[in-house]
């Protein structure tokens, strides 16, 4: 039994939801997004109030249950409140910077890596070792934040690098140095 693909998702005033056939599309405040709805999954719109029900309680609908469940509330969230990830640079000399609609990284190599703007997607540069990721839709984010890491990601001996800001470095303790003698 899917106990998320249970639960209602409630629409907030100002969120649109069109379900048409095997699609179901969100317009809000903060944007427009569109997903598909697998088969033998099927979304009902009831007021304010969206339900998302399974063909059978076979093993598979079981699964895309929750799962479409999850995709759809996260639309909900996502045109209503956006999602953000923010990142943090550590290092001697790493920094970012915001030229027009690109990303600047500074990360220790002999060139800086440039990010391009991508539509739906606003990267913003509070401070030079601060960077965050905003949009309407949650995968994207979270996969330009991740691809903004992998420029850099953090080392283990110094924490040098670029890592999320509620990220967890485990630190190696390095050289021992000479023993005796």
């Amino acid at each position: 039994m899917s106990r998320i693909g249970l639960k209602p998702i409630n629409v907030p005033a100002g969120v649109e939801l069109k379900v048409d056939g095997s699609r179901i599309r969100a317009k809000g405040p903060k944007g427009e997004l569109s997903q598909e709805i697998p088969e033998g999954v099927r979304v009902v719109q009831d007021g304010t109030v969206i339900k998302v029900e399974r063909a059978s309680d076979d093993r598979y609908h079981k699964a895309l249950h929750g799962l479409t469940r999850s995709l759809v509330a996260n639309m909900v969230e996502g045109v209503t409140d956006g999602f953000a990830k923010t990142l943090e640079i550590n290092g001697v000399g790493y920094r970012a910077a915001k030229q027009g609609n690109k990303l600047v990284l500074n990360v220790g190599y002999s060139n800086p890596v440039e990010f391009e703007a991508i539509p739906g997607i606003e990267i913003e540069v509070p401070a030079p070792n601060r960077i965050i990721v905003k949009g309407a839709d949650k995968q994207r984010v979270g996969q330009i934040a991740a691809e903004i890491r992998g420029v850099r990601p953090p080392e283990p001996y110094k924490g040098k690098g670029i890592k999320y800001a509620n990220e967890i470095i485990r630190r190696k303790a390095g050289k021992a140095g000479k023993a005796g003698k």
